[in-house]
């Protein structure tokens, strides 16, 4: 999603959606950047999200039916396929990795989009943002990291913290704010990263995934899998992301 020419992308705004853009000082992100060896690694859980915390969770972007959500218990059932806490999309609904070309894909009455690939969807983080304002200190000062590869706009002269396998544009805002930049554009990705000034949790997410990650407290961990609006699953810092 990178390869749009600089030339063709709109400046680098002074705020995303409502979002700051932090132009010249990544020092609140230092603590993402200063892993330690094994801790984090890229294509795991705390890769993505960061390392560190007591629980994770997974959270599933869901399928659709006539653009409503579906469920991926729902899905799987209607496949005859079991559900765990890893399974893959593609091996829920019996596809090779890259099945999206196929002319046809779906199941009729069950689901006729795929999850969504990316950072959180404005449904899911909408869901998500009531939860983790309740397990922190500082839900009105809040950090957001962006992948400067999305495409769209150009942040070459921004600077960027590093992330395994990605460069991130620091953001800040409220914990609210998160969605913005979507109702602002709706073309405009979520950010990927998100975590509260008292860095009581870190949510991850990324370009090539059709799931959140969330690092935390176990109550929150907890509180995550027992909310209704969303699929969730607990998982490891080192397990594998998809």
């Amino acid at each position: 999603m990178n390869d749009v020419s600089p030339q063709l992308r709109a400046p680098a705004p002074e705020r995303y959606g409502r979002l700051r853009v932090a132009a010249a000082d990544v020092s609140p992100a230092r603590w993402l950047t200063e892993r330690a060896p094994g801790q984090g690694g890229f294509g795991t859980v705390a890769g993505v999200a960061a390392p560190g915390f007591a629980a994770y969770a997974r959270v599933l972007h869901p399928a659709s039916l006539d653009e409503r959500p579906v469920r991926w218990a729902a899905v799987a059932a209607a496949h005859g396929r079991a559900m765990t806490p890893g399974t893959k999309w593609h091996e829920l609904i019996g596809a090779e990795p890259f099945y999206h070309n196929d002319s046809e894909y779906g199941l009729p009455g069950v689901w006729d989009e795929h999850p969504a690939e990316g950072p959180t969807p404005p449904d899911v983080a909408h869901a998500l943002i009531p939860v983790l304002a309740r397990h922190t200190r500082t839900p009105e000062r809040c950090w957001f990291g962006l992948w400067e590869g999305y495409g769209r706009r150009d942040f070459g002269r921004i600077r960027t913290f590093r992330t395994p396998g990605r460069q991130e544009v620091l953001l800040s805002g409220t914990l609210a704010d998160a969605v913005s930049p979507a109702a602002h554009d709706p073309f405009d990705e979520l950010p990927d990263l998100w975590w509260p000034e008292d860095r009581a949790w870190c949510l991850g997410g990324d370009v090539d995934l059709v799931s959140t990650y969330i690092g935390g407290s176990r109550t929150l961990i907890a509180d995550l899998l027992t909310t209704p609006e969303l699929e969730a699953h607990p998982v490891s810092p080192d397990d594998p992301v998809n």
